[in-house]
C-alpha cells in the first residue's frame, strides 16, 4: 500500500476538471488499496471530509471562487499528514504545489506533478500587462517541471508544449481518467432532453464545463445566430464567471427560446445528459486535455471541437474538427450529420481513457519515482 498526498490549488465546492480528475484519481487509487490524503486550500462553503487537508487560505482579489493558499500548517498536522506520506502529487504551480515540494524536500518524499492547465492562456485573470503575465505563467510552469521527479502530462501536444518551454526531466504521457462504463451506460431521455429545451423534431446541442472566457464559449452563442433552422438548441451545463455574459449575449442575439443554461449539474446525472443530446460542442483551444471530450465519446455523442493538437491527441478519428470560430462551427451545426464514427469507434477511443488503468500505470510512476530516490546517484 502506498501513502500517497494530492496537493491541488482548488477543490471542492469549486467544480472544474482539475477537481474532477483529483476526485477520479483519489476514488480509484483508494479502490486499488492506497491511502489518498488530499491538501488544499481552506473554503468558507466546503463540507468536512476526513481525507482532506484544509490548508488556511484568503480569497482571490478578482471575482473568482479560488482562494490564495497562505502556506503554513500546524507542525503535529504536517507531522501527522505529511512526513506519513510515500509520495507527493502535486497538482498545481502555484502556492500549494510549491509548499508541496517544500514539505517533500524536508520529509525526503518524491514528488510527481501533473501539468492540467496551460497558465499562459489565464492570463485575463490577473490584473497586469497580459505579455509580461504570459512570460512569468511559462517561466513558472518550466521552473516548478524542472523541480520533481516527474511531470504527468496528459497528451503528447502537451509534453511537446513542456518541452518548447524548457522542460528537460521525465515526461510522462499519461491522461486523466473517467469511469468509461459509467458514461457508456447514459440513455436517452425525453425529460431530460425538454429540460435542456429541445423538442422532438429539435437538433440539440450540448457544451459541458466551466464557464469561463478561456473555454470560448461565446463562440457557440454567436453560431447559434448564424444558423438558420429554429430547431436547432443549445444547451449548457456548467456555471463560472462568464455565464453572466453568456446570458446577456444569448439576450442580445434573440436567442433566449433556443438556448438553455442548466447550471452545475451532480456528476451521476451526466451520462443521461449526454446521451439525450445530438452532438457535443468543444471550441475551446486552452485545454491540456479536456475530459469532457471523453465522457462524450463514451456516452455516443458525436463531438464538434475546435482543431488544435491536444484535441487531435484525445479525440482521435472520432470528431469533426473545426476552425474555431462562429461560421464554421455554425455551417456545421447546420449540416445536421455530425456523426463521424460509430458509437463503437468513440467507445474503443474513450476506453484509452479508462480510469482504473490510468491509476496502475500511475501507481507504476509513483513506484519508479520512489525507487530513484531510494537509489544513491
Amino acid at each position: 500500500m502506498l501513502r500517497v498526498g494530492l496537493f491541488t490549488e482548488v477543490y471542492h465546492p469549486v467544480v472544474n476538471g482539475v477537481v474532477t480528475a483529483v476526485d477520479t484519481l483519489r476514488a480509484f487509487l483508494t479502490d486499488l488499496g492506497h491511502e489518498v490524503t488530499i491538501f488544499t486550500p481552506r473554503h468558507p462553503e466546503a463540507r468536512y471530509d476526513a481525507g482532506v487537508v484544509r490548508i488556511p487560505s484568503l480569497p482571490l482579489p478578482t471575482q473568482s471562487d479560488y482562494r490564495l493558499t497562505v502556506p503554513v500548517l500546524r507542525r503535529s498536522e504536517i507531522a501527522h499528514r505529511v512526513a506519513q506520506l510515500d509520495v507527493l502529487h502535486l497538482h498545481s504551480p502555484f502556492v500549494t504545489g510549491w509548499m508541496g515540494l517544500r514539505y517533500a524536500r524536508r520529509y525526503g518524499h518524491p514528488t510527481v506533478y501533473t501539468y492540467h492547465t496551460q497558465l499562459e492562456a489565464y492570463a485575463h485573470y490577473v490584473p497586469f500587462e497580459a505579455r509580461a503575465t504570459r512570460f512569468a505563467a511559462s517561466e513558472l510552469t518550466r521552473r516548478f517541471a524542472n523541480a520533481v521527479a516527474a511531470v504527468i502530462v496528459p497528451t503528447v501536444a502537451m509534453e511537446r508544449r513542456l518541452r518548447e518551454l524548457g522542460v528537460d526531466g521525465r515526461i510522462e504521457v499519461l491522461p486523466s481518467g473517467i469511469d468509461v462504463d459509467c458514461f457508456a451506460r447514459g440513455r436517452r431521455r425525453e425529460d431530460l432532453r425538454e429540460r435542456m429545451g429541445a423538442g422532438s423534431g429539435d437538433l440539440l446541442y450540448l457544451a459541458v464545463g466551466r464557464l469561463a472566457l478561456e473555454k470560448n464559449l461565446n463562440v457557440l452563442v454567436e453560431a447559434l445566430a448564424e444558423t438558420h433552422s429554429p430547431h436547432l438548441r443549445l444547451a449548457f451545463i456548467g456555471d463560472g464567471p462568464e455565464r453572466e455574459a453568456l446570458e446577456a449575449l444569448v439576450r442580445e442575439r434573440s436567442l433566449g427560446d433556443r438556448v438553455r443554461f442548466l447550471g452545475a449539474l451532480p456528476r451521476q446525472s451526466l451520462p443521461d445528459f449526454y446521451a439525450s443530446a445530438d452532438a457535443f460542442l468543444f471550441p475551446s483551444l486552452t485545454e491540456t486535455q479536456g475530459l469532457v471530450q471523453v465522457e462524450a465519446l463514451a456516452a455516443g455523442l458525436p463531438v464538434l471541437a475546435a482543431d488544435s493538437p491536444q484535441n487531435r491527441d484525445v479525440l482521435g478519428g472520432c470528431a469533426r474538427f473545426l476552425t474555431p470560430d462562429a461560421r464554421s462551427f455554425a455551417r456545421a451545426m447546420e449540416a445536421a450529420s455530425p456523426m463521424v464514427a460509430t458509437r463503437d469507434e468513440m467507445l474503443a477511443v474513450a476506453r484509452r481513457f479508462d480510469a482504473r488503468a490510468l491509476a496502475l500505470r500511475c501507481i507504476e510512476i509513483y513506484q519508479e519515482a520512489i525507487a530513484r530516490l531510494a537509489t544513491p546517484a
